[in-house]
């Protein structure tokens, strides 16, 4: 009986320690108002998953299967990365985020690419869609046959940017299943979800996903935000020659999913030699789809508690001695977790710390209109996109085509930015930070196609706030639709 004693304590130690893992994975279930989930992307075995198959609005993430779309028909020889791609009237009638291109205007599918993948440029997502599909409808029903063929059984797409539209919708489960089939299937243009900035002219966008050049081996993915769906985050990183695929839905700032994102990718690195204490999560391709209507997260996101407008590039940060309700992973909490599961060895830094940090220095990657060009034509290019940025021509009713948004979900805290956002030529606003960033700009940077009505009233003009203080006396900026910051996917 003595002899027995040491395996017992052993036995009972393990049930316990299974247990307690078990907890860990699963309590957020029925209390979370996210979708979590990882895998591993070569086996797409499922470390954790809460939520996972719960419909949600993609919102920019939908970007992937543009971009898995786009570069498959590159790969079938359908068109090259060379291609020369045309803005058209609705591509430029985009919502931010954008690049604000006028019509007419060309570039190459690589171009587009990069932009819409670093900056979330809702306009090059159509560009690309009516380059390869003909039209927005056209390339949706190419998306949808290419989830169908993948097994994203829970996914439709009405357009190619995840701005607000009935009927487009994913889950948590269908991204894993998507990330792990763009690495799989098309890894010589993999470089195109990890490029950590790009310069367009004199402006540098950094990419939207805070992990990259911050998290140790951070690769990927993209983020995507609308007010419905919160702040949605696809990830990867690789460490030893493992890469696991993070999906954060539903988080409550930009800073919060890269947290979380973080923190799912950091336990899961941490658990190569405690695999025998979790139950078996089976692959993602086996998870069990919920029938339900994707949750609404409007009035949290857009509502008017917030104290700024939402946008996709949120630099919020989330309270680290707090975090949103049922989100232990994004409180102090987390920290216990992960001295857990890392074989009771301390992390090196919270998540909310590193992603509080400035990311690595990189070279940002050039991009520019016109065709493919190298050596002294791209220097020229280059410089030629710069002063277009310099010298802005004044648009008239042009700039009301680039700002007609299609999308139908309006965010009800933000109607004051529609004489700021308005007066502004597209050609000079392609950060994504645009929607944040109008109210401060003073009135006087009005284009000289304004110049009549400001020599006749000057005492009218706005304050330099841009809000509801302003006069009506703008007839011109008062008729054109607001740029619509909740829906900066």
């Amino acid at each position: 009986m003595h002899a027995l004693r040491p395996l017992l304590r052993k036995s009972l130690f393990n049930l316990f320690a299974a247990a307690f893992a078990s907890a860990v994975l699963l309590a957020p279930h029925t209390a979370s108002a996210e979708a979590l989930l990882l895998i591993e992307a070569d086996s797409g075995k499922v470390l954790q998953a809460e939520n996972a198959t719960i419909p949600w609005y993609p919102a920019s993430v939908t970007k992937i299967m543009t971009a898995y779309v786009t570069l498959k028909a590159v790969k079938d020889g359908r068109l090259t990365l060379d291609t020369l791609i045309t803005v058209s009237p609705t591509a430029a009638s985009q919502s931010p985020s954008k690049m604000g291109f006028r019509p007419g205007t060309q570039l190459t599918v690589d171009n587009a690419l990069k932009m819409m993948m670093v900056k979330s440029a809702n306009d090059m997502a159509v560009v690309l869609a009516e380059g390869v599909g003909g039209s927005i409808d056209g390339f949706s029903a190419m998306m949808n046959d290419t989830a169908q063929k993948l097994g994203m059984t829970q996914t439709s797409y009405v357009n190619p940017n995840g701005l607000p539209a009935d009927g487009q919708i994913t889950s948590a489960r269908d991204l894993g299943i998507l990330a792990r089939s763009f690495l799989r299937d098309l890894p010589e243009y993999e470089y195109f979800v990890h490029i950590p900035a790009i310069r367009f002219g004199k402006r540098v966008t950094g990419n939207f996903n805070k992990l990259i050049g911050r998290y140790p081996g951070a690769d990927g993915f993209k983020t995507g935000f609308i007010c419905a769906s919160g702040y949605n985050l696809v990830a990867s990183a690789t460490r030893n020659g493992r890469r696991l695929i993070a999906v954060v839905l539903g988080a409550n700032s930009g800073t919060a999913r890269a947290v979380k994102a973080a923190q799912l990718l950091e336990r899961g690195f941490s658990q190569d030699n405690l695999t025998w204490l979790r139950p078996s999560l089976g692959t993602v391709d086996r998870l069990v789809p919920v029938d339900a209507s994707p949750p609404n997260l409007r009035e949290d996101m857009c509502g008017g508690h917030r104290k700024r407008p939402a946008s996709d590039d949120d630099d919020a940060l989330i309270a680290t001695n707090g975090g949103t309700s049922g989100s232990a992973s994004a409180t102090g909490g987390e920290a216990q977790v992960t001295f857990f599961t890392a074989g009771l060895q301390p992390p090196l830094m919270k998540a909310s710390e590193l992603m509080a940090t400035a990311p690595a220095a990189a070279e940002p990657v050039l991009v520019y209109t016109g065709p493919t060009r190298t050596g002294t034509a791209l220097i020229a290019a280059v410089a030629a996109d710069a002063d277009q940025q310099a010298t802005p021509k004044p648009r008239g009713k042009k700039s009301r085509v680039a700002r007609k948004p299609d999308a139908t979900d309006k965010p009800a805290d933000k109607p004051k930015d529609a004489k700021t956002a308005a007066a502004k030529p597209a050609a000079a606003k392609p950060d994504a930070k645009s929607d944040t960033k109008s109210a401060a700009k003073p009135a006087g940077t009005k284009h000289a196609a304004a110049k009549h009505d400001a020599a006749a009233k000057p005492a009218e003009k706005p304050a330099a706030g841009g809000d509801q203080a302003a006069k009506p006396a703008k007839p011109k900026a008062a008729t054109k639709p607001a740029a619509k910051p909740a829906n900066n996917s």
